[in-house]
């Protein structure tokens, strides 16, 4: 009778054994595990565009940045979302080529796009997005290049899952789709 309950104490024993070595664990540093998600910001009653900037901490990381039509201040006249989708697009890449703003800047957001303002023409069709621009494109960098793809793509559909061709003054990017 003894031997029979000490065969079922045995489990017991064996686990309080395991959960005490346990205690002993030491911590580790934070293990990067992939890219952060990814999450669909629609305020109401509020029209706005995603952008897309270079995140200082990598140099390929792309972040998206809401920009609201009230508190945008960019270049063009055109209404952020307003209108047709080829303006609301345009508009975005407008205030993409305009740069961080001082907030996103202290942030460690930066844009790997030229810094000159930039004449943006975005025409929406059943092959995708085509944006015609009047600077030089085939030189850019590729962080520059998914910058342009994304934010461009992102004005079309909310997926960014939409072919983009960038045409400049010294060649064609694309057709191609957005990285992240």
């Amino acid at each position: 009778m003894r031997a029979a309950r000490a065969r079922g104490a045995l489990p017991s024993v064996t686990l309080l054994v395991l959960l005490a070595a346990g205690c002993g664990i030491r911590g580790t540093d934070v293990v990067e595990a992939g890219e952060p998600a990814l999450v669909e910001v629609v305020p109401a009653g509020q029209l706005g565009a995603v952008l897309y900037f270079v995140s200082s901490s990598s140099a390929s990381r792309l972040m998206p940045v809401v920009r609201y039509a009230d508190s945008s201040g960019g270049s063009s006249g055109s209404g952020t979302g307003s209108g047709s989708p080829s303006l609301a697009a345009a508009r975005a890449l407008d205030l993409l080529f305009d740069g961080p703003t001082g907030a996103e800047s202290e942030a460690g957001l930066r844009s790997e796009l030229p810094g000159e303002h930039v004449k943006t023409v975005v025409e929406l069709s059943a092959e995708g997005v085509q944006v015609t621009l009047n600077t030089r494109v085939t030189g850019l960098s590729a962080s520059a290049r998914q910058q342009l793809l994304c934010t461009a793509a992102q004005a079309r559909t909310a997926d960014r899952g939409e072919p983009v061709t960038v045409t400049g003054t010294d060649g064609v990017i694309g057709p191609a789709r957005c990285g992240i």
